[in-house]
C-alpha cells in the first residue's frame, strides 16, 4: 500500500488580515497563487493607530492600485506641522521622484477593511472569525506545513471545533503577540526599542486640517517643571467632523514602565486651546492603547516555512512609530520571495529562495533601523529632548533634513545633499 499524503488547502496561508496580511495576500493572489487568509475578527474592526499615513505608506497603496478618493473618506495631507520649545514650523512633504508629495488620513477601521476587500478582489480568500491556535509542524522535516484554528464569535469566544489548514508556506501577520513565532522559539529581543501608542477621537473644528500635527513636548509631570519624554503627541484630522488625537512614547529597551499613558494623554488634551474643543463631551469612544514593536525586535524573519511580516517581525520605525508602510513593504517582499520560490524545481532550491527574505529586509531597512535605535537612546535623555526642541526647530534647513530622516522619505539614490547624507548614514550603519 502507498502512503496517503495530506492535501494542501492553499499554496500559502496568511495569518492575520491587517495591512501586512492583506498586502501579502493581494500580491500572492496577483502572482497566481492560491492564498488563504485567517483573520480572528470580523470586518470592519477597530485598531489602535494614529490614522495618519506618510508618503511612504501612500507609495505602497499606489503600487497596489488602491483608490484613494476623497469621496470615499481619504483625506490628503501636505506635510507635518511641528510644535515644541515655543516654536511652530510647517514642513511640507518633500518633492521627490521616489515618493508622492502627500500623505493621507483614514481610520484604521476603514483602512483595514479596504485593504482586505482589495485582496479578495485580487483572488485571495479571507476567512473571518478564525482564531489561529498554533502551527502544524511536520515531524519528519521540522517545517511548518500549516496551522490549527478554531471558529470564534464576534467577542472572540470559541464557536466551533478546531480545524487544520495546510500549506507549504505560512506567513505570520499576527501582530505584536507573535504567537506563531513564539511557537517556533523565535523570541523578541528585549534590547530593541518598544513604543506605546494611545489615542482617542474628538469632534472638533480642526477635522479638515490638511497638515499632520506633531507636538514634541510630552511632560511626565507638570509642564515646564518635569522631564520631557521621548515621543510626541499628534492630531490628525479625518475630515468627518473628528480628529484622531493621541501620543506615542518609546523606550530603547522592551521594559515595563510605570507611566500611565492614558492619564498623560488626558492631561495633555486638557491643556490644548479651548477653540480645539477637545472636551470630555466631544470625545468619541474610549482611549485605547497598543504596543509598537520596533527595529526588527523579532528575528529571524524566516524559519522552517514561516515568514514574519509587520508587527510580528518588529517592523515599526524607531524614529517615528510608523508601522503601516513597513508592514506593507515587508508583505510585498515576502510575497515576491514566495512567488519566486514556487517557480523552483527542487525542495532545496525552494528553501534557499525562501531564506533570502530576511536578507532582503535587512538590506532595505536594517541600516536605517540601526540608526533609529541610536536615535531612541539619545532622546531618552530629557536634556537632549530639550535641546532638540528649543534649538533645532528654529532652523528650517535642519528640520527639513530631520523630516526626511524621521519619516524615511528621501531619495535612496541621488537627490540633494540631505538625501545623499541620509543614504550614506544608512549604508554605513550595521544592519544588526
Amino acid at each position: 500500500m502507498g502512503t496517503v499524503t495530506q492535501r494542501d488547502d492553499a499554496d500559502v496561508i496568511v495569518v492575520g488580515a491587517g495591512p501586512a496580511g492583506s498586502t501579502a495576500a493581494y500580491y500572492l493572489a496577483m502572482a497566481g497563487l492560491d492564498v488563504l487568509v485567517l483573520e480572528k475578527t470580523a470586518f470592519p474592526r477597530e485598531k489602535v493607530c494614529g490614522d495618519g499615513f506618510t508618503p511612504r505608506s501612500v507609495r505602497e497603496l499606489v503600487a497596489m492600485g488602491v483608490p484613494m478618493r476623497e469621496e470615499d473618506g481619504w483625506i490628503r495631507n501636505k506635510g507635518l506641522r511641528v510644535y515644541g520649545g515655543g516654536h511652530r514650523i510647517e514642513l511640507p512633504w518633500p518633492d521627490l521622484d521616489a515618493f508622492p508629495s502627500y500623505g493621507v488620513s483614514r481610520t484604521r477601521r476603514d483602512f483595514d477593511d479596504t485593504l482586505a476587500k482589495h485582496a479578495v478582489a485580487a483572488g485571495a480568500t479571507i476567512l473571518e472569525q478564525r482564531s489561529v491556535t498554533g502551527p502544524v509542524v511536520d515531524e519528519r522535516t521540522g517545517r511548518v506545513v500549516g496551522v490549527t484554528a478554531r471558529p470564534v464569535d464576534v467577542d472572540g469566544r470559541r464557536a466551533g471545533d478546531e480545524q487544520t489548514y495546510r500549506a507549504p508556506v505560512v506567513i505570520a501577520a499576527d501582530g505584536v503577540s507573535g504567537r506563531l513565532a513564539l511557537a517556533l522559539g523565535i523570541e523578541k529581543n528585549p534590547n530593541r526599542p518598544m513604543g506605546v501608542a494611545v489615542r482617542t477621537y474628538f469632534r472638533t473644528p480642526r477635522h479638515q486640517d490638511d497638515w499632520m500635527e506633531s507636538h514634541l513636548e510630552l511632560w511626565d509631570g507638570e509642564p515646564g517643571r518635569s522631564n520631557l519624554m521621548p515621543g510626541y503627541g499628534w492630531i490628525f484630522g479625518l475630515g468627518d467632523g473628528t480628529a484622531n488625537v493621541g501620543l506615542g512614547s518609546v523606550s530603547s529597551r522592551a521594559t515595563t514602565t510605570k507611566i500611565d499613558y492614558k492619564d498623560l494623554l488626558q492631561r495633555w488634551v486638557a491643556n490644548t486651546p479651548a477653540s480645539w474643543e477637545f472636551t470630555p463631551e466631544n470625545q468619541v469612544g474610549p482611549v485605547r492603547s497598543a504596543a509598537l514593536p520596533m527595529g526588527f525586535n523579532r528575528k529571524p524573519h524566516y524559519s522552517r516555512g514561516l515568514m514574519l511580516v509587520g508587527d510580528s517581525g518588529g517592523m515599526v520605525n524607531p524614529f517615528n512609530g510608523e508601522g503601516i508602510a513597513y508592514a506593507m513593504q515587508g508583505a510585498r517582499r515576502a510575497a515576491e520571495v514566495v512567488a519566486q520560490a514556487r517557480s523552483r524545481t527542487t525542495d532545496s532550491a525552494r528553501e534557499s529562495t525562501l531564506a533570502t527574505y530576511p536578507r532582503i529586509m535587512a538590506e532595505e531597512l536594517g541600516g536605517y533601523y540601526s540608526l533609529g535605535r541610536v536615535f531612541v537612546k539619545l532622546i531618552e535623555h530629557p536634556e537632549v529632548m530639550r535641546i532638540c526642541t528649543r534649538h533645532g526647530l528654529p532652523r528650517p534647513a535642519l528640520m527639513r533634513l530631520t523630516l526626511k530622516l524621521l519619516a524615511d522619505v528621501y531619495e535612496p539614490r541621488g537627490g540633494d545633499l540631505s538625501d545623499r547624507f541620509i543614504s550614506a548614514l544608512t549604508r554605513i550603519a550595521p544592519a544588526a
